[in-house]
């Protein structure tokens, strides 16, 4: 969705998306699918910045997505905190984010205002049928995420993003 920075997208300003991201996705959408962001942000657990700057960032992220398509509303972004070495189950390539992500989502419009308990790893044992979902990534941490998760994972160029894939995706989605 946004351009790779080799030292992090560390501030609202520097957040560029890729051209085409914001269509894709409101396309997405239209046709009834549900996006959530799923991000490692290492910076956070080893000090460089807090929260609160990566809540600008999103802020962000989804101010530019809607200034190139007003469709393109994102339905949750979560982000995973830990460093590689703290191999949290959050953390890409384990599939802790899609886990929470599947589970808020698919139970927003139960319960709204009612915060629930998230169930993860071996004790989610009632999973849905995940045939119809995936994960685009740039990365090959991405795609180990949506294989251990049981989704489709297709693999984008940190160039092109998600516009890039897009036939791609719609050959999946009517495959």
């Amino acid at each position: 969705l946004n351009r790779w920075k080799e030292n992090y997208v560390s501030s609202p300003d520097e957040m560029e998306t890729l051209v085409g991201s914001g269509k894709a996705i409101a396309i997405l959408r239209k046709m009834g699918f549900r996006i959530c962001v799923v991000t490692n942000q290492s910076p956070i657990g080893r000090g460089l910045w807090g929260h609160d700057v990566l809540t600008q960032i999103n802020d962000k992220l989804q101010e530019l997505l809607l200034e190139e398509d007003q469709g393109a509303e994102i339905d949750l972004i979560l982000y995973s905190p830990y460093a590689p070495s703290d191999d949290a189950w959050s953390r890409k390539p384990n599939p802790g984010m899609l886990e929470a992500g599947r589970q808020i989502i698919d139970n927003a419009h139960r319960f709204p205002g009612k915060s629930n308990i998230l169930l993860f790893g071996d004790d989610w044992t009632d999973r849905p049928s995940e045939s119809g979902s995936m994960l685009v990534g740039d990365r090959q941490s991405d795609i180990s995420a949506a294989e251990r998760f049981g989704v489709k994972g297709i693999l984008c160029d940190s160039e092109s993003g998600i516009s890039g894939v897009f036939e791609t995706i719609l050959d999946y989605v009517e495959g």
